[in-house]
């Protein structure tokens, strides 16, 4: 099922459904259980937001080669689920998009090789999809900054002196590079100019980091029947995200009550410290600088070519602030 993100009766929910059997044709695993799992994890589906920024880009362009594009938004798709199935792994996540993790049944080693498998899936769709050399140059940038970006991240686990020019830097390798490359990609290899695939790029950005904080939002805020994520998970590991950072600069002794490494803490601990984050406005402002990110997103979108697709991406940006999974 595609997300109702995407109205139906228009050309991206087409593309988009059209995408999930390509998906499914062009990953194929020679173990037939991660297979099958991999292919669950594909049909299952999400917001497909990558893959689907990528075909709304793709309309400011006047090159409409169906297979360049097919292949431009799988690649943006199987990079993204390459990166979740590792990140599972870490988070030791029972379910996503309502599929049992594959390490849960099969164990992190598989799951991980899996993971890697996609990589280069990934990698086979970008040869398809690039005009010259220098767009596989791009995407293994991308890649490469997304990685660094998770790396970075462990860099400041489980330091209470994390400042938000930090969690900006993990934010925009970890998530808002994906975004940005999926916008910019859509128009580049649709032939539109370069200044619209230049703002692509920066809209993918703004609207990535607050999509980034959001998510951090709601790992506070969310309900887990909603998300279908643990929530606190990142406190639990020591991963402090924009509400925590904005709460310690507002009380620093907080800092007392955060986990340490090989620290077992209850859910008990792990809630009051969630409460005492509310509290102290960490949740409020993180929201206020999501909203002024998507603000700076929206500001951009102003500047590209009037009509129906601009209207679109002005909705939907506004519509991922107010998500509640």
């Amino acid at each position: 099922m595609i997300q109702t993100i995407w109205q139906p009766d228009t050309p991206v929910h087409a593309q988009l459904a059209a995408l999930k059997p390509y998906l499914m044709a062009n990953v194929k695993i020679d173990n037939a259980a991660i297979n099958d799992r991999v292919h669950q994890l594909l049909a299952a589906g999400g917001k497909f937001l990558r893959p689907g920024f990528f075909y709304l880009f793709s309309q400011f362009g006047a090159e409409q080669d169906p297979v360049r594009l097919q292949a431009g938004a799988a690649a943006m798709e199987l990079l993204h689920v390459a990166t979740l199935i590792h990140d599972d792994v870490i988070d030791e996540a029972k379910e996503r998009r309502h599929v049992t993790t594959i390490h849960q049944d099969y164990g992190q080693r598989n799951a991980i090789y899996a993971g890697d498998l996609l990589f280069t899936c990934y990698f086979d769709q970008v040869l398809i999809a690039a005009k010259t050399p220098a767009d596989v140059k791009v995407n293994t940038a991308a890649m490469r900054a997304i990685l660094q970006g998770e790396l970075d991240q462990m860099a400041h686990n489980f330091k209470p002196t994390t400042t938000l020019s930090d969690y900006l830097n993990v934010a925009a390798g970890k998530t808002a590079c994906l975004f940005s490359l999926s916008c910019e990609q859509g128009a580049h290899l649709a032939g539109a100019s370069a200044e619209i695939a230049k703002l692509a790029r920066q809209i993918g950005n703004r609207m990535g980091l607050a999509y980034q904080m959001l998510d951090d939002i709601l790992d506070y805020t969310g309900d887990e029947e909603i998300t279908h994520k643990p929530v606190l998970t990142d406190l639990k590991d020591g991963v402090y995200s924009l509400p925590l950072i904005y709460a310690l600069q507002s009380d620093p002794t907080l800092a007392k009550l955060l986990p340490m490494p090989g620290m077992v803490i209850s859910n008990a601990e792990l809630l009051n410290i969630r409460d005492q984050v509310i509290a102290l406005g960490g949740v409020t402002k993180a929201q206020q600088l999501a909203t002024d990110y998507t603000q700076q997103a929206l500001t951009l979108i102003n500047r590209l070519p009037a009509g129906s697709t601009q209207q679109t991406l002005r909705s939907l940006v506004t519509q991922l602030l107010v998500r509640n999974h």
